[in-house]
């Protein structure tokens, strides 16, 4: 993938040090393999943002950026495909995961019509929870592993690409007359 267009969408590493949720990291924030863009940088962080984003927990950038803290791929990426689970898609996502774990479970899925209120959610929760976060898992580590190979091998694609293109060209030229 083109290192301009990422750079674009990425924020700036002073705005990352600087969060209020990512500074419990400190000077950990300051290895520079947190921000390189290379093959194994952006795919790994795509595993790992993919795969936190798929985990119904809260503070899900905070997960993001300590894996992506450990196994040293670029942070920003991993943080911000977190939000691929915003408001308007958790609750098709979660339901799907949660439908995904009733069908591993073999157990039916419950239909009772949604009511916003505490009593039905500590409730529905109590009978969801297994399915919900099984599901989760096995779809994280989907995401995770397709997202993954799938960089990789578009960043492989695109390499090559410009070898052949890099290599035509020089055919192309005629070598000046002595």
């Amino acid at each position: 993938m083109p290192k301009h267009i990422i750079k674009r969408f990425t924020p700036d590493h002073e705005v990352i040090r600087n969060h209020k949720h990512l500074r419990l990291f400190g000077d950990l924030l300051h290895d520079p393999n947190l921000w390189h863009l290379n093959r194994r940088s952006v795919s790994g962080a795509l595993a790992a943002g993919l795969f936190w984003a798929f985990i119904p927990i809260p503070m899900q950038m905070v997960a993001a950026a300590a894996t992506a803290i450990f196994v040293r791929v670029n942070l920003p990426i991993s943080v911000a495909l977190v939000w691929i689970t915003n408001p308007i898609t958790m609750p098709p996502i979660f339901y799907f995961t949660y439908l995904v774990g009733t069908w591993i479970l073999g157990t039916p899925a419950r239909t009772e019509p949604f009511e916003l209120s505490f009593e039905y959610l500590s409730h529905s929760m109590s009978a969801i929870w297994q399915p919900l976060f099984l599901g989760s898992f096995v779809c994280a580590l989907l995401a995770a592993g397709i997202g993954y190979c799938v960089m990789r091998g578009f960043w492989r694609l695109h390499i090559v690409q410009q070898l052949r293109r890099r290599r035509n060209g020089t055919r192309r030229r005629v070598p000046p007359a002595p």
